[in-house]
């Protein structure tokens, strides 16, 4: 997001999309980027054989290849957050017309998916058959039991192809406590977007490390500020999808650790300096940071306001769509900067799975939609969907030539930093964690804390939440 303007459903207007968990508003009512620009045109879906898709999915979950007759008079609820009701409605659609199961979706804010599913689960209403979840949070479901372990299932079912999807996202994704509870669907991660135009106006390359990001920031707002042109645009709003993005970004690329989604190590210099980097970057940013979401920031850099902005994946297709953007052609896309210490990576932004309710009347049907949901096919089908906010989940579609073809400049950089993406906190207490995270780092821009009192804060209240 997989985070920037509103999904394709969503009225232009309700650029709420990351409004988040943590905070009372993230993608509240949006999509991740891509999600909410209406585009001008629509790209044609991959031509795939939707019976040789339900073939591969059903096949593997105790359904026949001719699965109309099973499921024809059957029944499916889905829970799905708002900021995916784009790709959320493709999926109702074909898998409806391929199978004749009624698939009733209940769209929500995304930070009410949590409270939803486990009011449902404990108290054995069984208002929803598939969950669809922020990856962030499947501790906290598997804990409480609002989500079924499939463990044996994904393991057992090679048309699964579990070993096809991306590893740094399954793990994350899916796992705790050394069992599966759903698998991916959507694999969000940032990049750093840059206007070529505005670099070559000031004689600046694009930066490698965070030191020459804020140098190339800093020299791009001095010389065109008066013109309404800044370097950066900071996503510092306080909600996680923002505020948390940013920092997680650096931190994924400044440790010469990898992050553990068990307890983020926040007591390290490379976490100081992950948050002093965005305290040094803030002054030469789009104003004012702490007021720029995602929402403020991407129409800023589509008009040619920013020099550089890190962003979700599909930004690339709407910067190159002339209805929305003033940059087309104009514009790069790199990795983003590293620290000293630090290596090509990426932080997994938002980014969504599926699981099963363990209380599903018909828990083989659920696990038929769940594979269609997150088979290579249907995987392809939805990256290469202008507007459906979905990214690449599996090695193969990353790789595809369909994707190459569909976004060449941003499918490159992907392929490079994917695979070496980093995971948020994925424990039970991971939502209080994340929110306590970004109220600190919202104190810390505020100017009310400094880096290493925000990081001491935070670590301290994460391990009182880890009891």
């Amino acid at each position: 997001m997989r985070r920037g303007p509103p999904r394709p459903d969503t009225p232009h207007l309700l650029l709420t999309r990351k409004d988040h968990p943590v905070s009372t508003q993230r993608r509240i009512l949006t999509p991740r980027p891509g999600a909410l620009l209406h585009p001008s045109r629509s790209r044609p879906l991959i031509a795939v054989s939707a019976a040789s898709l339900l073939a591969l999915t059903l096949a593997g979950c105790g359904g026949s290849s001719d699965a109309g007759g099973d499921t024809g008079s059957k029944t499916l609820k889905v829970l799905i957050a708002a900021p995916q009701e784009g790709a959320g409605k493709i999926l109702e659609k074909d898998f409806e017309a391929e199978t004749g199961t009624d698939i009733q979706v209940e769209v929500v804010p995304y930070d009410q998916i949590q409270t939803k599913a486990i009011l449902d689960a404990q108290s054995g209403t069984n208002n929803y058959d598939v969950i669809q979840y922020w990856y962030t949070s499947v501790g906290a479901l598997a804990e409480s039991g609002a989500l079924a372990d499939i463990t044996s299932w994904v393991d057992e079912d090679a048309d699964i192809d579990s070993g096809d999807f991306i590893q740094s996202i399954f793990g994350p994704y899916t796992q705790y406590d050394g069992k599966t509870y759903g698998l991916p669907i959507d694999g969000d991660t940032h990049v750093l977007f840059y206007n070529k135009e505005i670099f070559e106006r000031n004689g600046v390359q694009v930066p490698t490390t965070w030191d020459e990001y804020t140098q190339v920031a800093q020299k791009i707002t001095d010389a065109e500020k008066a013109n309404g042109v800044y370097g950066s645009a900071i996503l510092g709003a306080k909600s996680a999808f923002n505020i948390g993005s940013t920092f997680f970004n650096r931190l994924a690329t400044m440790s010469p650790d990898r992050i553990d989604p068990r307890m983020p190590q926040l007591n390290t210099p490379a976490a100081v300096a992950a948050a002093q980097e965005m305290l040094d970057a803030a002054p030469a940013a789009l104003p004012s940071p702490l007021e720029i979401g995602f929402e403020q920031a991407l129409p800023q850099f589509l008009s040619g306001n920013v020099g550089m902005i890190e962003f979700w994946t599909d930004l690339g297709v709407f910067a190159q769509d002339p209805a929305q953007s003033k940059i087309v052609d104009k514009w790069g896309v790199a990795p983003l900067p590293v620290g000293p210490q630090g290596s090509v990576s990426g932080a997994l932004n938002a980014g969504w799975a599926m699981g099963i309710s363990p209380n599903a009347p018909d828990q083989e049907l659920a696990k038929q939609f769940v594979a269609f949901a997150s088979s290579k096919q249907m995987n392809e089908q939805l990256i290469t969907t202008t507007g459906s906010g979905v990214d690449p989940i599996r090695t193969s579609t990353l790789k595809s030539a369909a994707y190459t073809d569909f976004a060449p400049e941003v499918a490159k950089v992907a392929a490079e930093v994917l695979p070496n993406a980093q995971s948020w906190p994925t424990s039970p207490q991971a939502p209080e964690m994340i929110q306590s995270l970004s109220d600190n780092l919202a104190l810390m821009l505020q100017g009310s804390l400094t880096a290493e009192q925000a990081m001491s804060q935070t670590w301290d209240t994460w391990q009182s939440l880890a009891g």
